[in-house]
């Protein structure tokens, strides 16, 4: 079972919170205000309200840590170490359109080593919560990542870039090298649920490019606590502010990195 320190108690009170919020305001999407930050890029008022829930109930758990938040950017702290990283409302598109694929992303960053995470998914009420060196949980219960170890029977997720996003002649490489050696592909339109299915052994592997660090930070201490692995695509250390993932359960991790690092190279 989960025994959670004091600053992950509060990650993961706060995530069911701001989720609480998130399924209420689903109730009310023909009135919900919203608009646009770029090309299929919409944000809510629910997004808003849910960042400022997690804002406010982090900084009472500890308020000399900076928070970052996908519709607030950076406030800085009296602690220059450490950072609440959230995305309070991961998949807008999916959840403006009635679809219960979205989460509530909540990460603690110590400098750049992401130290604790949690994911959760509203809908399906699954709250996804890790320490480094403590394992990664689902409800309290203890997840690993799958054991498959072929990619012909892998089921992978990944992002498709779409209207405003680069790397579209990228990814057509990689579908091309992929479709006929893989189990499937899937694409639920949020990094939060690929990264925890990813952890809970439903996934075998998930990789997308152009996105951010509240996106893929809580995602990288859960899945390397479920035994997983995970990397930039190219093959390089992941990084917070390194813009893509490549997460998987290990045993496809090598195979699936050389297709994607030829699929890179054949574009040039």
């Amino acid at each position: 079972m989960l025994n959670p320190s004091r600053h992950l108690q509060a990650m993961i009170d706060a995530a069911r919170a701001a989720g609480a919020g998130l399924m209420e305001d689903q109730k009310t999407l023909d009135t919900l205000e919203i608009r646009r930050k770029g090309p299929a890029d919409p944000v809510s008022a629910a997004d808003e309200r849910a960042e400022k829930t997690l804002r406010t109930l982090l900084a009472a758990a500890e308020p000399s840590f900076g928070f970052l938040g996908e519709e607030g950017g950076l406030v800085k702290g009296s602690d220059p170490d450490h950072c609440w990283i959230v995305d309070p409302l991961d998949g807008t598109a999916n959840f403006l359109h009635g679809t219960p694929l979205f989460g509530v992303n909540v990460a603690l960053a110590r400098g750049n080593d992401v130290i604790a995470g949690v994911i959760y998914l509203p809908a399906l009420d699954e709250i996804y919560a890790a320490e480094k060196g403590k394992g990664a949980f689902c409800n309290g219960r203890r997840i690993q990542v799958s054991k498959r170890n072929n990619l012909s029977e892998a089921a992978l997720a990944c992002g498709i870039p779409f209207e405003g996003k680069p790397d579209h002649d990228l990814f057509m490489h990689e579908m091309q090298l992929l479709t006929h050696r893989v189990g499937g592909i899937r694409r639920t339109g949020a990094a939060s649920v690929d990264l925890a299915f990813t952890v809970a052994g439903r996934w075998d592997a998930y990789w997308e490019r152009c996105t951010s660090a509240w996106d893929m930070a809580p995602g990288t201490i859960l899945v390397a606590e479920a035994g997983g692995r995970f990397c930039h695509p190219s093959g390089d250390d992941w990084t917070i502010d390194g813009g893509a993932i490549l997460a998987t359960n290990g045993a496809v991790h090598d195979e699936l990195l050389g297709i994607l690092k030829e699929a890179k190279a054949a574009r040039r």
